[in-house]
């Protein structure tokens, strides 16, 4: 499908820079910036004195001294109108664009100012997301303008400022609120891609529920011109209409498009405090069952006894990281679910579920047991206090990085319990030393075997935890569980 073209006010066309720059000279073809000055020190000057002469002593209308003041003042406003245009171009012509990845930062590229509008700093309160804004106070009143549609180097791309009277020469001007991306990896993973939108929550939620116009995403400076599924679903349960992503095809690459208001983020959830995630995740998780008419009160059914129902979710992976012997994991937590009146065990494939089933799903679960995936950034959409079971392959923990701890932090960002992890010690066998980071290649999608002592043990007493909360909860008939949507 055809891109529809926005709303825009196009400002008007120069298609040769030159030759209007000559054209509005034509009366000034010596003007330099000193002579301008000149010029217009004289207007004034001769301006005052004539207005003075004129309050102590009135001219008649036929006098020669009026008919020459008339001249003056023609003359002085004629000048000033010319000096202003001459003015007012050259501001255009002086817009700098600078490449929106700037490659002398790629070491650093996601610290401080990022190797992403690298001359930009962010705007940063206390607990709060880390953000640019155009128009305000940091940017002197400057509008954010943006060039090019390169999708494989971002150093082609490039990015200015400038005052909404003189944006630069055949500039166009996209009305309403724009949120400009940055993502270090992509939108397609479902953690990934959250981790790029929480900011903008968190800012949408702050600022009165204001609505963008477009989303422009980029990757590395890279324009990209679309969300996955999952993601683009949720973004639209958030904000309540499907996301608008810009992708310019309909315009010159080489013109500028300037933005009435623009928002951007390059941090993700840094700077955040864990109260405002916390509220972040709420408002989410509450939009997002709302969205697929789920429950706000999500799990809190009884069984036949009176008791309070546990749901113990085992969520399926197929190929990479998945288990080994499928059935005998289910078997193990089948039997310790059996145990506790009230427990109920489903076992679910994440890559057969919509996104509203996924919601559905969480929204019953209170024990999410999974190995460790992109479909683990589902657990925010079970209610504040669950808890969370992962698994590992082979290797990990010496090789992975950082990065193997990522579902330890959006289950603390989003008010959940992560019970741990079991790291499976058997597996492929790498040539290499263990600690060799070429073992790394062998180790990331292993599969990951069992451990039925263990696995009987750890599920017996995440259990016998989530029994008892859930039963002081229904006791004191708690409201942590009824979310709300409002700003």
């Amino acid at each position: 499908m055809a891109e529809a073209k926005p709303t825009v006010v196009i400002r008007p066309k120069f298609h040769s820079p030159k030759k209007a720059h000559q054209l509005s000279m034509s009366s000034f073809c010596f003007f330099t910036p000193k002579l301008s000055v000149f010029l217009l020190s004289i207007c004034v000057t001769l301006f005052t004195l004539f207005q003075i002469q004129c309050l102590h002593y009135p001219p008649s209308l036929s006098s020669p001294t009026w008919s020459l003041m008339q001249k003056w003042q023609e003359f002085a406003t004629t000048c000033n109108q010319e000096l202003k245009s001459m003015a007012e171009m050259r501001l255009k012509q002086a817009v700098t664009f600078l490449p929106l990845k700037d490659i002398r930062y790629q070491e650093k590229a996601l610290q401080g100012h990022t190797w992403f509008m690298s001359s930009m700093y962010d705007t940063h309160e206390e607990g709060e997301v880390q953000y640019q804004q155009f128009p305000s106070e940091s940017s002197k009143g400057r509008l954010l303008c943006l060039k090019g549609n390169d999708t494989h180097d971002g150093s082609w791309n490039s990015y200015a400022l400038a005052w909404p009277e003189t944006l630069p020469l055949n500039a166009t001007l996209l009305k309403g609120l724009t949120f400009v991306s940055y993502n270090h990896y992509d939108y397609n993973n479902i953690w990934h891609g959250l981790s790029a939108i929480v900011p903008f929550v968190a800012w949408h939620k702050g600022n009165g529920g204001e609505l963008p116009s477009r989303w422009i995403l980029y990757h590395w400076g890279e324009l990209r011109f679309n969300m996955g599924l999952w993601l683009s679903t949720l973004t639209e349960a958030t904000f309540g209409s499907p996301p608008n992503i810009e992708g310019f095809g309909w315009a010159n690459n080489n013109e500028p498009i300037c933005f009435e208001k623009a928002v951007v983020m390059r941090h993700n959830e840094g700077g955040m405090s864990t109260d405002r995630r916390i509220e972040t995740y709420d408002f989410m998780r509450c939009k997002a069952r709302a969205y697929c008419n789920v429950s706000l009160e999500g799990g809190n059914m009884v069984s036949e006894k009176g008791l309070p129902v546990i749901g113990m979710t085992l969520f399926m992976r197929t190929g990479p990281r998945s288990f080994k012997n499928e059935s005998a994991v289910i078997r193990i937590f089948e039997k310790e679910c059996a145990k506790v009146d009230g427990c109920r065990l489903m076992v679910a494939y994440s890559n057969n579920l919509t996104f509203c089933e996924q919601v559905k799903l969480m929204s019953m679960t209170d024990i999410l047991i999974s190995p460790h995936g992109a479909q683990l950034t589902n657990m925010f959409l079970m209610n504040k206090n669950s808890s969370v079971m992962e698994f590992f392959p082979k290797g990990w923990l010496k090789l992975a990085g950082v990065g193997q701890f990522v579902y330890h932090w959006i289950a603390s960002w989003s008010g959940m319990k992560h019970q741990g992890a079991w790291r499976d010690p058997d597996g492929d066998h790498c040539p290499y030393p263990d600690d060799d980071r070429r073992c790394m290649s062998i180790y990331k999608g292993g599969k990951i075997g069992f451990n039925e002592t263990h696995f009987s043990e750890w599920g017996r007493n995440v259990l016998n935890e989530v029994k008892l909360r859930k039963a002081e909860e229904m006791s004191h008939k708690s409201n942590d569980l009824i979310y709300s949507c409002a700003f």
